[in-house]
């Protein structure tokens, strides 16, 4: 394989930087030095065969052989490099190749980068509650318009939800551009090139809304009653802008920070629940937020779980679907829905985490034949839809213990064109939502946030004892002893698995002398503070029997457990306690 001038020069490069990595030359002195000492006469001369035998003897030539592997990479005729860990397995070859991330993209390639930069302001009260005040898209481009790199923008911040159009406060950016560019563009070009893309992005926004309403004429032709079905084209976000609904899912992956589909279904359920808030009567107002104002906020309504969990699973390469329908009562809802390779048809409730089989009715069959007992809370379905596709229920009935979930069935489930949506929510399109953000990691540590509220706790419990006149003695034993059972909870939660209570209820045998009475209270919160947890946990008339305890010997046990998932979510299991004599 010949390469041009250039790609020789920078393989030179890296080889050279590898070998001095490798301390090549200093060893090569070495053994040179020793054979010249122990294995040669003095009269003798060193050539080069004895000296490259000494070193393949020593080992060194294979070293620099595994460290320097190459592999041609057909596609681009490159040769690629990634750093490699130094206890590296020599079956993992060495990859050489010059990244694009290492040259700065020029003012011509970045103007062509459309997403802007999306900022939300969030406030949080004393109590850590956090509240969305603000989400701005901010157009960073007229930076490459600048001469020095470098600019001031002043941007109004708007309120969100039904004060999208009240201003909240002025927000001075200075946006620069590291390292500086060689060359900037005059502020003409990036101002005709935004022109442009204004232009472009009203004309498809233009024809998408009028194959949508043709679309909508034609569902309603096919059946009238199909006016009243919940089917969601367009919903409005936290600013007040209406967007295809296909624009709010799109597949993300959680790297590291979650392992499985049911566990990336843990994290969504522990994410605060919150409908949108509306300003006097007339039902609900109906707001559905981007992912990052959802994330950084670290709660929302049923869509927001919903898109967000639907969003996750197409990242682990499932089919998911986006559900809009209603539950009981007519209460409208979203859920999502998975559809595997043998048919299976699986809802996912992202506000609870649960999962349920869709096993249909059939109306047809005589009386006699048992029909299956649906368990999931779903009442009717209008549509479904996820990044690439949109499909509207045209079925006879929209109630989903009913429906054929056979998608690319026609007579049952209208699609919109994949192109039309393609247009207007693919990646990198003037109409789309930037790219979704990566989770992060937690910040809260798991240990010491147990240690905190378990300890706010016991104050609580003492304090409230106090009051009715009560003494308290905590076992600190048996608090321990509460610990696997709040892990078995969360495990349970996460794989629908229940493991490890009999060891839990066999040590609590153990623990409580015969003669005495255990009572125990576990209870899950997604939340951390822990006065409002006691004042929820002494609504339960159970729970208040534990802490109120009177008896002979009242021993108490409190343990909490925090277990923490990305976006510093949460699930909190508190377990009270006592154990007394029982006297009769």
């Amino acid at each position: 394989m010949s390469l041009p001038p250039e790609k020789a020069s920078e393989l030179k490069q890296l080889i050279h930087q590898q070998l001095n990595k490798m301390d090549v030359h200093g060893r090569i002195r070495e053994v040179l030095a020793e054979t010249i000492r122990e294995e040669l006469a003095p009269e003798q001369q060193l050539s080069t065969e004895d000296l490259i035998k000494a070193l393949r003897r020593r080992g060194i030539i294979d070293d620099v052989m595994k460290e320097l592997t190459f592999v041609a990479d057909l596609a681009d005729g490159e040769l690629t490099s990634s750093p490699k860990p130094s206890n590296f397995n020599d079956k993992q070859a060495t990859l050489l190749k010059k990244s694009d991330g290492t040259r700065m993209a020029d003012a011509t390639t970045m103007l062509s980068i459309c997403d802007p930069v999306h900022m939300v302001l969030i406030k949080t009260d004393v109590f850590g509650e956090t509240s969305l005040v603000a989400s701005y898209f901010l157009e960073w481009r007229s930076v490459l318009g600048s001469d020095n790199g470098m600019t001031n923008i002043a941007v109004e911040l708007l309120g969100v939800g039904t004060e999208s159009k009240v201003s909240v406060g002025i927000l001075n950016v200075k946006v620069e551009v590291y390292p500086q560019l060689n060359q900037t563009l005059s502020q003409e070009i990036v101002n005709t090139q935004l022109a442009l893309e204004r232009q472009k992005t009203a004309e498809r926004e233009r024809l998408f809304l009028v194959y949508a309403k043709q679309w909508w004429r034609e569902y309603l032709q096919i059946r009238p009653s199909h006016n009243s079905r919940l089917v969601k084209i367009f919903a409005q976000d936290e600013n007040g802008i209406n967007r295809p609904v296909c624009s709010y899912v799109r597949p993300l992956r959680a790297g590291r920070l979650l392992d499985t589909p049911r566990q990336a279904a843990r994290f969504v359920n522990v994410l605060g629940y919150e409908r949108a808030s509306v300003i006097g009567g007339g039902g609900k107002h109906e707001q559905w937020c981007t992912l990052l104002a959802f994330l950084c906020r670290n709660k929302g309504d049923c869509e927001d779980h919903a898109n967000l969990l639907c969003s996750l699973l197409l990242g682990y390469g499932l089919e998911a679907f986006v559900c809009v329908g209603t539950k009981a009562k007519g209460v409208p809802h979203a859920w999502v829905m998975t559809c595997g390779t043998d048919g299976t048809i699986t809802f996912w409730e992202s506000l609870t985490g649960h999962r349920y089989i869709h096993k249909p009715i059939n109306p047809d069959d005589p009386p006699a034949v048992e029909q299956p007992k649906p368990l999931y809370p779903y009442r009717t379905i209008g549509c479904v839809f996820n990044h690439q596709m949109f499909l509207g229920n045209c079925q006879p009935s929209d109630s989903v213990e009913l429906c054929v979930f056979d998608l690319n069935d026609e007579s049952k489930w209208k699609p919109m064109s994949e192109e039309a949506i393609k247009s207007v929510c693919a990646p990198g399109a003037t109409t789309s939502l930037p790219p979704f953000p990566p989770l992060c990691a937690s910040v809260i540590d798991s240990s010491v946030t147990s240690n905190e509220i378990e300890m706010q706790l016991r104050l609580l419990v003492s304090e409230h004892r106090q009051d009715l006149g009560l003494t308290t003695v905590w076992e600190d034993q048996l608090s321990y002893l509460l610990s696997p059972a709040l892990a078995s909870y969360e495990f349970e939660r996460t794989t629908s698995i229940s493991a490890g209570n009999e060891e839990f209820q066999d040590a609590i045998r153990r623990a409580v002398p015969d003669g005495h009475t255990f009572k125990g209270f576990p209870i899950h919160f997604v939340y951390r503070n822990a006065r409002r947890a006691f004042a929820t946990c002494l609504r339960s008339p159970f729970c208040e029997e534990i802490i109120c305890c009177r008896g002979d010997q009242v021993r108490l046990a409190v343990r909490v457990r925090v277990f923490t998932y990305p976006e510093s979510a949460c699930a909190v299991w508190i377990m009270f306690a006592c154990k007394y004599r029982s006297v009769l």
